[in-house]
């Protein structure tokens, strides 16, 4: 059985392969001929293996990074990084885990049919991640067996599909089109973001792409350099505050401190162009493919895909985002160093890829101001979220890292308190009550709808 769960998992976790098999139901929902549905197929499964390269590239970039910074400034506490603290739950969680994401997976289809929330997500990872703190929350709160597979699936299937629902108008505005949805568990800090950037920037905003750089600086249009060469410089600073030494005895295997950074920096930069590159490759072939399914099987349904999908769309507000948020870390580990109590450090990763994220979606709706203030708000509530969802995960929330995305504070902090005020039932009140709203918000949407044919 667990060997089964094992492969189970290692199926539903990758991206690559649930797109894959989603663009293949998809084509063959229209009846493609074979060529080309082989042809579409491999095509999305290889283009999110570039993604998932490029994201692989940019963390192992970040890590160093990282570890300068916090020798640099001396800085100790608790790191958000949800591949760590997954890592140390699934010794314990596996199984449960497991199961909560495959039948949560099919709670989020349901759901997609039956309801106005058509929102099929398709990051597996983060599916992944999900599923595991589910899991610890509720077997922290008294489940076991049965309820904790049914009643852990559905809450799973409820925030897969609300997460990129509340994203879409911000989709729309960026994209300029209602073809694909966000599916990122950061989605709290994103529309947060959009929202900051609604309230700050005005009428007609000056977007992060319209930049204009002196002539003779023309170069840095061009995303790639303008990335590499930004963290060239701020590899070289934090390496020069680290020092030399720490870093040839632990980072660089030797090799020139200075060196090293910029290696760092043009592999960041490197990795960044990767993914712009899957990103549109997968996109060439995911959208035409889904209408399949959004066709035949689920009716208007939309792709629910990871958030690298929205980079190409602003280049540098990622790279704003990015700094902006990190910096909202800095403030935040900064007051909660004065305040007392567990100190949350900066983590690079999530700050990067939710910061970019962020800049990206506040630069649809704020434009450059959108970008900076939208991702640094996002960057503040990434640091203080984890501070309220470590206690509620029982032993785990004593590690040294926790779940580091907007949405795994908001969800677990919702359920960790339905458990501490009523228990077990409380818990289930909460989820079947957040289901039974959407229900009938749906069932209201539909017949406003009708009256409105009616009326044309």
């Amino acid at each position: 059985m667990n060997k089964v769960l094992s492969v189970l998992v290692d199926i539903l976790r990758e991206p690559s392969i649930l797109v894959a098999l989603m663009a293949l139901i998809g084509l063959l929902a229209q009846k493609k001929n074979l060529p080309d549905i082989i042809k579409g197929t491999t095509k999305t499964f290889v283009g999110f293996l570039v993604i998932a390269a490029g994201a692989g590239i940019l963390q192992n970039a970040l890590a160093p990074f990282g570890d300068m910074f916090q020798h640099a400034f001396h800085v100790k506490g608790v790191v958000p990084n949800n591949e760590a603290i997954v890592a140390i739950a699934l010794t314990k969680y596996g199984t449960n885990t497991a199961l909560i994401m495959f039948f949560g997976m099919i709670a989020n289809i349901l759901i997609a049919r039956f309801t106005r929330f058509k929102y099929i997500f398709l990051t597996g990872h983060h599916t992944l991640y999900m599923a595991c703190m589910i899991a610890v929350i509720m077997t922290v709160a008294g489940f076991t067996s049965a309820p904790l597979i049914i009643i852990g699936a559905i809450a799973l299937g409820i925030i897969m599909s609300l997460s990129p629902a509340m994203l879409q108008p911000f989709m729309r505005k960026l994209t300029g089109n209602d073809n694909v949805a966000l599916g990122h568990f950061g989605g709290v800090g994103y529309a947060l973001s959009g929202l900051v950037g609604k309230a700050i920037g005005g009428k007609n905003p000056k977007s992060t792409e319209d930049i204009n750089f002196p002539k003779g600086l023309g170069f840095l249009r061009d995303s790639t350099v303008s990335i590499a060469l930004t963290m060239a410089v701020i590899y070289v600073i934090v390496a020069l505050f680290a020092g030399p030494s720490y870093i040839h005895q632990h980072l660089s295997n030797g090799q020139n401190y200075i060196v090293f950074s910029l290696i760092q920096a043009g592999t960041f930069a490197a990795g960044v162009f990767i993914i712009l590159s899957g990103v549109r490759l997968v996109l060439a072939e995911i959208v035409p493919a889904f209408k399949g399914i959004s066709t035949k099987i689920v009716p208007n349904a939309k792709p629910a895909l990871d958030c690298p999908i929205v980079y190409p769309f602003a280049p540098n507000a990622v790279l704003i985002g990015f700094f902006s948020s990190f910096v909202g870390g800095i403030v935040s580990m900064l007051i909660m160093t004065l305040t007392g109590g567990v100190i949350i450090l900066p983590g690079v990763v999530p700050h990067f890829f939710t910061g970019a994220t962020a800049g990206v979606i506040g630069n649809a709706t704020g434009g450059v101001r959108g970008s900076v203030l939208g991702s640094f708000v996002n960057g503040i509530l990434i640091s203080f979220l984890p501070v309220f969802l470590m206690p509620v995960l029982g032993d785990l929330g004593f590690a040294n890292s926790t779940f580091s995305d907007a949405d795994f504070g908001v969800a677990g902090i919702f359920l960790g308190s339905l458990a501490n005020h009523g228990g077990k039932g409380a818990i289930i009140v909460g989820i079947l009550v957040v289901l039974a709203i959407m229900v009938l918000f749906s069932i209201r949407k539909r017949a406003k709808d009708m009256n409105s044919n009616i009326g044309a």
